[in-house]
């Protein structure tokens, strides 16, 4: 769609530094207010627009695609996963879907970080006495928690923000581990100084802690189910910044609960907004609102591939982040 200026809809607040750069670019409509738009409202939104700007909240399936008519041409998520969105079917209708990897790298390897050491520093219950006033002063056994150096960190999912946690847990003194559907290159193993492990039950049953880095597919919903998170070592962490779905989360509440497993880091959850209350009443989790890549500057990268993209695609060229069903 060369020299043509694209009418493009965006289906939540963005960073106003985005907002103010698209309506430069283009004939856009942003969200007034942020909240997510209903299932009605993204298939009209799709119907007006050439190019449809989603986040992670919203869901398009192939039953809102079969509606969408045929102005719609791009989606270009604002968001690095892309389970949310019928990839293969858009194709199939001649739309084509974009997202925004590597910017969030960085900062989900943070909390990830953050996760590991709140959990097995015991830090919200540390923050909860001081802020409640009960704190009366030091004690020599007052909320003893463990040292993360020495510890084995098993990684499961060894891409850029499983690489990027692997760095940083070996600044710490961790031994890294990981399990991987590939094996990634030797010198990026010997770089990380990581241990690679073919079976996953085998990795599981000897980690001290275990950070989710995996996306959600269909062969990853429930990896951690209830048999393997049984595997894990009784004085075992497991910490989530990737998708919620991958953990069994009635099966790992269970187990919190009888002390089968001694903390979690949980900052995405299985039925997004939806959590287990008795989760929330345990004091060996630490529970965050999906704050993994809720940086500033990560937002604005964010907005800037999405911009890309779209015109990229407006100069009549493919985008350079175009999902390709069947690589996903």
């Amino acid at each position: 769609m060369p020299n043509q200026r694209l009418s493009v809809v965006v289906t939540r607040r963005l960073p106003e530094v985005v907002e103010t750069r698209m309506k430069e670019l283009f004939d856009v409509e942003l969200r007034e207010n942020d909240t997510p738009m209903t299932r009605q409202e993204i298939v009209a939104a799709m119907k007006r627009a050439d190019v449809l700007v989603p986040t992670l909240t919203d869901s398009i399936d192939a039953g809102m695609l079969s509606l969408a008519g045929d102005r719609l041409k791009l989606i270009a998520n604002y968001g690095a996963g892309i389970d949310h969105i019928d990839v293969q079917t858009a194709r199939q209708r001649g739309v084509l879907v974009s997202n925004t990897p590597g910017v969030v790298t960085e900062d989900t390897a943070d909390m990830t970080m953050a996760l590991i050491l709140a959990v097995t520093r015991r830090i919200p219950e540390g923050l909860a006495r001081m802020q409640s006033g009960e704190w009366a002063g030091w004690s020599p056994t007052a909320l003893l928690g463990g040292r993360v150096g020495g510890r084995r960190l098993g990684i499961l999912g060894m891409g850029r923000i499983g690489q990027a946690v692997a760095r940083r847990a070996a600044a710490f003194g961790m031994q890294v581990h990981y399990h991987n559907r590939k094996r990634v290159h030797p010198d990026i193993e010997a770089d990380l100084e990581a241990t690679y492990w073919e079976s996953l039950d085998q990795m599981v049953a000897r980690m001290d802690i275990l950070s989710i880095n995996c996306p959600h597919t269909p062969s990853t919903f429930h990896l951690m189910n209830a048999r393997r998170l049984k595997l894990m070592k009784n004085n075992a962490v497991i910490v989530n910044t990737s998708r919620g779905e991958v953990i069994d989360e009635n099966a790992l509440t269970r187990m919190l609960r009888a002390g089968e497993i001694s903390g979690a880091g949980l900052d995405v959850f299985e039925r997004g907004a939806e959590i287990n209350p008795r989760l929330r009443e345990l004091k060996n989790v630490v529970l965050l609102p999906h704050m993994g890549s809720a940086t500033e500057e990560g937002r604005a990268e964010m907005g800037e591939k999405v911009i890309i993209n779209i015109k990229t695609f407006a100069d009549g060229h493919r985008p350079p982040d175009q999902v390709v069903p069947g690589r996903l």
